[in-house]
């Protein structure tokens, strides 16, 4: 099973979004990514194998920095 969360806001999304597979961590746990696009209209992506802290410690490493976004887990 896997958990899918996308959403739009003004300010920056990947903090909801990581909140998002926080919740839905219970569906699946080998691995989470996410989708930012970005002011240029580029799609940054980050993923990590295991659980979705490990994803949370590589976006705190480097913040992905949009207001549209899609994740899973």
């Amino acid at each position: 099973m896997c958990g899918i969360v996308g959403a739009t806001s003004e300010r920056r999304i990947s903090d909801i979004l990581l909140e998002g597979l926080k919740r839905l961590e219970y569906r699946g746990y080998d691995s989470a990514g996410l989708a930012v696009l970005n002011a240029n209209g580029d799609i940054e992506t980050v993923r990590r194998t295991g659980k979705v802290q490990a994803l949370r410690d590589a976006v705190g490493d480097s913040p992905l920095d949009g207001t549209t976004g899609i994740a899973h887990t």
